[in-house]
């Protein structure tokens, strides 16, 4: 898409998403959390709650669409830019919808479902884009693209609830309503706080460098969101979990020395290789000049440090959040925003992508400090410094062994050779330092 439309054309819609992201908050305030942890922790929540919430939660989404054209018009945006950004906002909605629904799913502990599910937009997506490639794309075309994805994923959603709990008969009750809307602002203002600060850059960017630096900074974070994808299916099943054991701190520290394996191990040798060979994921990029894709380069190899520190400290903050700890992230997030809108004001005119993909670093580096006083000061769960030590440690290893098989070889292997032999030695690195044991391993076969 990128490269059939220019870096100046997908910025201007990656900013505008970027921007609905950020407003779409008001179509969910902080309901689809609450009502996971809610039902997490009492099953009859869903039978005396949800008529309820279903239309509230479809009437947030008008106010939502009507603030994103609002703040878009006060942003300069005019004519077919506000239409864009009307088409790519309704379809964002219906996908927060679509996992509000979702959110039954976890709830009830069918992860393998919700992992499933999780996943069809994007792909319902890639065919219609697929389907396009050889007719013509343009903008309006792969904008509609979205939509109809989004449209047809949610129909599937809500089909699939119904089959699995029941026909569910909306039923107004103002009560319900304003109990669970008070119940969920803390979880409202967190996602608020927490989709300002991710898209902010994106949306500063355009505006105040140019739609061209977006695109070099989008042709990046791309892959960001990609790879981050594993990190958002994993953790809201530890939510799911956290939550239903809120009241025992040995139950939580068991469930979060697992959790941080299974969520930082994989991200471990991804971030390497792209450290190492980040260059071979532009490869589709051939209208860009070699210029273009080394900035671009750049820019990546920055954001996926950035994705190390969430590999090692993100489910930090889904601990704190699922245990009534919302307010105090919530601050510490705020404090992150302000940080990044004052770096981003500074550099963004002068350095463009490379400085927002910089900001972007130290924020996450800030807020992950943060939850670990959190966790230490507020929680009976403790931080496992000795498990992050070794973590550490092993991605050390890695790096070390990768920089001497570039060096004794002056990168005369394939790339998908180099990777291969690396994975080889990641599995010795791990079974060695003793982050994942030969009987946890014997375990899974039997």
């Amino acid at each position: 898409m990128q490269d059939r439309l220019g870096h100046a054309t997908f910025g201007l819609i990656t900013a505008l998403s970027a921007l609905t992201l950020v407003v779409a908050a008001l179509s969910d305030l902080g309901l689809t959390p609450y009502s996971v942890q809610r039902v997490a922790a009492e099953p009859t929540f869903m039978a005396e709650t949800f008529p309820t919430l279903l239309p509230l939660r479809g009437a947030l989404n008008a106010v939502a669409l009507a603030a994103m054209l609002g703040v878009g018009w006060v942003l300069g945006y005019r004519g077919s830019e506000l239409v864009l950004l009307a088409a790519i906002g309704i379809a964002l909605l219906l996908t927060q919808y679509g996992q509000f629904l979702r959110g039954t799913l976890q709830a009830h502990q069918k992860f393998n479902t919700d992992a499933v599910l999780s996943v069809v937009e994007k792909f319902v997506l890639l065919g219609a884009v697929l389907v396009l490639l050889p007719v013509g794309l343009t903008l309006p075309r792969y904008v509609g693209a979205r939509l109809g994805a989004a449209a047809f994923t949610t129909v599937v959603l809500y089909g699939l609830m119904t089959r699995l709990f029941g026909r569910v008969k909306y039923r107004w009750q103002g009560l319900v309503a304003r109990t669970a809307l008070r119940a969920s602002l803390p979880f409202a203002f967190m996602t608020l706080l927490y989709g300002v600060n991710e898209r902010i850059d994106m949306v500063m960017l355009e505006r105040l460098a140019s739609p061209t630096e977006a695109g070099y900074y989008a042709g990046a974070y791309r892959w960001v969101d990609a790879v981050m994808m594993y990190a958002w299916t994993v953790l809201p099943l530890f939510f799911a979990k956290f939550a239903s054991v809120a009241r025992d701190a040995s139950a939580q520290r068991q469930l979060l020395w697992f959790g941080q394996r299974v969520l930082t191990l994989p991200l471990l040798f991804v971030v390497a290789f792209v450290l190492f060979r980040g260059e071979v994921l532009f490869w589709q990029f051939s209208h860009s000049t070699p210029a273009e894709v080394a900035r671009m380069t750049w820019c990546l190899k920055i954001l996926f440090i950035n994705v190390l520190v969430h590999a090692f400290f993100a489910i930090y903050s889904t601990l704190l959040t699922s245990t009534t700890h919302e307010r105090a992230v919530s601050w510490l997030v705020a404090g992150s925003i302000f940080l990044n809108i004052g770096l981003n004001l500074f550099l963004l005119p002068r350095y463009g992508a490379v400085a927002a993909s910089l900001d972007t670093l130290l924020c996450a580096a800030a807020v992950s400090v943060g939850y670990l006083v959190l966790v230490a000061q507020r929680t009976g769960v403790g931080v496992p410094f000795r498990l992050l030590a070794r973590l550490l440690l092993a991605f050390g290893l890695l790096c070390g062994s990768w920089y001497m098989l570039q060096y004794g070889f002056s990168k005369a292997l394939s790339w998908w050779v180099e990777a291969g032999v690396m994975a080889v030695v990641f599995g010795v690195i791990v079974l060695g330092t003793g982050l994942v044991r030969r009987n946890e391993i014997m375990a899974l076969k039997r």
